[in-house]
């Protein structure tokens, strides 16, 4: 990533840091405010490693499904790493510099990353769509070969589409202005401060972002509208409600996450605040990533059974270490 944020450095000018200038000058809100974002940086880390811990080791759980939970858990945590350890730096130092080459290292991973989840969130729509649509075929279709190349393909296109657009941000002068009027390194507030042109970067991000996000969104929706569709045809309530709880969950994470972030990036600024843009920003990139192993952990029963299982194993063996146990007793 480094070698990639020093591709045509050599062109920048004088700027050679930014300002974040984050919450504004809340002086007497800066402990509390770091309190709260390091206490959700704490749950939203060890919540995602949990999940991916417990997708790895329990059988049970070694399915298409939990396989791309898995994948979006490891994300997650990546995500949250990229902004919040930032933030808490600033917070608890007051220090608000950040180096352009540090400020276009961040937007590249948070681009990638951004890219990736959209992409995830669409190949585990369709997932659930074959599960309860095309029962029948469902085995045949996501085996394991298709499912480590669908999560392959999705980290790929984020990290190819943000690899382009730093390529050519790269290429931007800044002459005087460093403020930058938010929390995190995004294009918006950076390109805003170039006294070059930037209408070929904000095509290329116009176009990309088209593919990247609204594209798997629509695919979503697709995908959803047919599940909903296949189960209201389901005569029993009990199986309609057996069909819905294996993509409720799924289906609160792609709520919050596309409802924040369509806010953010497709409401126009004269209609919102800056401070209520910060709030919405703060919800997909701080909040949601927390949220993904809390849904998943209290709305799923096989997670939940998972947990169960590997607590009875910890709480089992540090009593009696040199007692095997039966694994049946266990499910």
């Amino acid at each position: 990533m480094q070698s990639v944020a020093h591709i045509g450095w050599s062109n920048q000018t004088s700027i050679t840091e930014f300002i974040l200038l984050g919450f504004g000058n809340l002086s007497e809100m800066q402990i509390p405010l770091f309190l709260m974002f390091l206490l959700i940086y704490l749950v939203t880390i060890s919540g995602n490693i949990l999940i991916v811990t417990l997708v790895m080791v329990d059988q049970h759980l070694h399915t298409p499904m939990y396989f791309f939970l898995g994948n979006l858990s490891c994300l997650e945590t990546c995500y949250s790493s990229i902004i919040l350890p930032r933030m808490l730096a600033s917070l608890l130092s007051g220090d608000k510099t950040i180096s352009v080459r540090d400020c276009f290292s961040q937007f590249y991973c948070f681009g990638d990353l951004v890219a990736t989840e959209c992409y995830l969130l669409a190949v585990m729509s369709c997932d659930r769509y074959l599960a309860i649509c095309n029962p029948l075929r469902y085995a045949v279709i996501m085996n394991g070969r298709v499912c480590t190349r669908l999560a392959a393909y999705c980290w790929t296109g984020g990290f190819l589409g943000s690899t382009t657009v730093i390529i050519l941000m790269s290429e931007l002068k800044f002459c005087s202005a460093n403020e930058i009027d938010h929390f995190f390194c995004d294009f918006s507030p950076i390109v805003k401060l170039s006294c070059t042109d930037t209408k070929l970067v904000e095509f290329l991000v116009i176009t990309l972002s088209s593919i990247s996000s609204l594209i798997p969104f629509l695919l979503t929706l697709t995908s959803y509208a047919c599940i909903i569709s296949t189960i209201l045809r389901i005569s029993s309530t009990s199986g309609r409600q057996k069909a819905f709880s294996t993509c409720s969950s799924h289906l609160v994470i792609v709520a919050t996450y596309y409802g924040t972030l369509f806010i953010v990036y497709l409401v126009p600024t004269d209609y919102v605040s800056k401070s209520l843009h910060k709030v919405f920003s703060v919800f997909y990139t701080v909040l949601t990533p927390m949220l993904n192993p809390l849904v998943y952990s209290l709305r799923n029963k096989e997670v939940n059974k998972a947990l169960r299982r590997a607590l009875n194993k910890i709480y089992g063996f540090a009593r009696f270490p040199f007692i095997k146990f039966n694994q049946r007793d266990m499910n």
